[in-house]
């Protein structure tokens, strides 16, 4: 378990941070790039949770736990003895895909983001999942990232999808694109 003793160390005043093993890097390194991209995420996450009324909060937890799973890996440039994101936690994230998309009808339409509070931030949480995504692609083009690091991040802006969907009265609410609408 982590024990934060304290919250400031003057250690980054400077602009380095270190990773998980201890090597000091710029906080401008791509790595520490996509970390934060990943806190943004889970901070979007923490709001859209207030606004909940038919994702089960529950499942947002474990996403943001997941989330700090997933910093934890990145953070640690070496592969052996860490803490990774596993291949069941996307299996687990497809699973719940599946089911709200039971209660979905089809789209005939692309879908603005918006809607009720909670799909306007679940949609701006998919969007931040994908800015992270793109800066975590970034890093595995240079560094060793692990491949379920990309594959969870690009399954949960799925299930954000779905899941703004589905506070959307179950996609009643979905406000839909109109193509050459103001033509």
């Amino acid at each position: 378990m982590v024990q934060l003793t304290r919250i400031y160390t003057k250690g980054g005043d400077k602009g380095k941070t270190s990773l998980g093993d201890g090597s000091r890097v710029s906080k401008n390194a791509a790595r520490i790039q996509a970390i934060g991209a990943v806190d943004e995420c889970n901070s979007v996450l923490g709001v859209a949770a207030l606004y909940l009324k038919h994702v089960p909060l529950s499942d947002i937890r474990r996403i943001q736990n997941d989330l700090f799973d997933l910093g934890a890996d990145l953070c640690i440039p070496a592969t052996e003895n860490k803490l990774t994101v596993s291949d069941q936690q996307a299996t687990w994230l497809e699973q719940q895909i599946d089911k709200m998309n039971e209660k979905l009808d089809p789209l005939k339409s692309f879908i603005l983001p918006g809607g009720t509070k909670a799909s306007a931030y679940l949609h701006h949480a998919r969007t931040s999942v994908r800015s992270a995504e793109r800066l975590v692609v970034g890093v595995s083009e240079e560094q060793t990232i692990s491949s379920a690091v990309i594959q969870y991040l690009n399954r949960l802006s799925d299930y954000l999808f779905v899941a703004a969907r589905i506070e959307n009265n179950f996609g009643k609410n979905d406000v839909l694109w109109e193509p050459a609408k103001n033509r």
